[in-house]
């Protein structure tokens, strides 16, 4: 079996780390393909250098373009690789560019897909990150996804139960892997020099940092914030507009605020293991700040990563002034509700998710399920039906009784609930998939 991985950016890189060791420890063949669509070659070459990783394969080196032009590049580079290598199934990770050029190339060269955090959906399809996730899931054949509520959106949009593997997030498995690493290096705690507990801000997204009156409601109160130092590394999109909307000297001249340049990721992770607080508008950073216990402000109205804030370890703020500063103090005057963020339970699992994933990908290449071939037989009806069962069966003694019937989704009153082989169905509601015999 040969896995080819696809690469491109440094989260990229960062959640897919864990996954490139235990295929290596297997012993099973495996390439890497770097889009590069971030940085430099050298820079990259540097960043897998510190992860500890093997170098690329292949480095298409797209670099930073518009999207149109930028996935064609990338497709054009990713087919090439793949019609010479032959790989069994395509790993692709999360929601860039990348990911929807190596979805899309695999799929229409029949080559199976896996998709690392299939599932996620934020419903605002004026992010490009929801593009991309949707239409590579549209591409997967094999859907490993983080959570139970990942996996019931797919369920929503067609996607069989037999093909999604709920297996936490690589997430887990890379802040394990890569705080021992970053322990061993990292020297940014002395470097900052700072007294007193720290709120980590993180600064990015178009729709907060573009826009004007948003970026200055966060900014206020940011400057409002109390018994904190802010550290605040800026991303070159947001120094960019805070200069230009004349914001950048009063953050510079506050003595609570500290603004650095970008920082490395191990230095970054060691950054956040060592915060009371996390700011963010981004989608990775949520997940990364549960899994190291840190309670997570998310300046966003709506996020793919709901089971952060489900599980009580993550609060939506938006870039409304008086909410932001509202829930700092709040958390901050409350040692129970601080408590209770710090130590909710992680929904991403328990740090063996690129184990499970793995597992996965080689029970179905064993059985075949690898393989994309057209059909070689007429094929009947498929027909979607809800059904009440008034009988004491599981899922799977179900489908044994009901040999012709796949159970999509299960409706428990308002809840929905994921079909899992052992899931009581007496007295809920279920959906299935029926296959009719073809018609003669």
């Amino acid at each position: 079996m040969k896995i080819a991985f696809i690469i491109g950016t440094r989260p990229e890189i960062i959640k897919m780390s864990p996954l490139i060791d235990e295929v290596d420890k297997r012993g099973i063949d495996y390439i890497l393909i770097h889009t590069g669509q971030h940085y430099d070659h050298e820079m990259s070459q540097q960043f897998f250098l510190d992860l500890e990783l093997s170098q690329p394969h292949y480095n298409i080196g797209v670099g930073s373009d518009s999207h149109g032009k930028q996935t064609a590049v990338m497709m054009e580079g990713i087919e090439k690789v793949l019609l010479s290598e032959k790989p069994d199934i395509v790993l692709v990770q999360g929601d860039t560019n990348a990911v929807l050029a190596g979805a899309l190339v695999a799929a229409k060269l029949h080559i199976a897909v896996g998709h690392v955090e299939a599932g996620l959906r934020s419903y605002d399809k004026t992010m490009p990150e929801e593009i991309n996730r949707m239409v590579a899931d549209v591409c997967t054949n094999l859907f490993f996804v983080p959570t139970e509520e990942t996996a019931i959106n797919l369920l929503f949009e067609g996607i069989s139960p037999t093909n999604i593997f709920i297996t936490g997030n690589t997430v887990v498995d890379a802040c394990y892997r890569n705080l021992k690493i970053a322990g061993k290096t990292s020297q940014i705690m002395p470097q900052l020099e700072l007294d007193g507990d720290i709120l980590l801000l993180t600064l990015h997204r178009a729709e907060n940092v573009d826009d004007r009156e948003r970026l200055e409601n966060i900014v206020e109160a940011l400057l409002k914030v109390e018994g904190l130092n802010i550290v605040f590394p800026v991303h070159p999109r947001t120094m960019k507009t805070l200069k230009e909307f004349g914001m950048f000297s009063q953050l510079e001249k506050a003595p609570h605020i500290k603004m650095i340049k970008p920082i490395g990721y191990l230095d970054f992770l060691i950054l956040q293991s060592n915060s009371k607080l996390i700011m963010t508008d981004s989608g990775g950073i949520q997940e990364e700040a549960i899994t190291l216990d840190i309670p997570c402000l998310t300046l966003r109205y709506n996020t793919e990563r709901p089971e952060t804030v489900h599980a009580g370890g993550n609060i939506l703020v938006g870039s409304d002034t008086e909410k932001i500063t509202e829930t700092v103090s709040m958390i901050l005057g409350d040692e129970g509700l601080y408590q209770r963020m710090k130590e909710a339970p992680n929904p991403y699992g328990d740090g063996t998710t690129s184990k499970q994933i793995v597992d996965a990908i080689q029970n179905a290449h064993d059985q075949g399920k690898l393989e994309i071939k057209p059909p070689e037989s007429i094929t009947g009806r498929q027909v979607k039906k809800l059904l009440l069962v008034d009988e004491p069966v599981t899922v799977a003694q179900f489908e044994e009784k009901n040999p012709k019937c796949i159970v999509n989704i299960v409706f428990n009153g308002d809840n929905t609930e994921y079909p899992r082989s052992d899931l009581l169905l007496n007295g809920k509601t279920i959906m299935v998939t029926q296959l009719s015999d073809p018609d003669l």
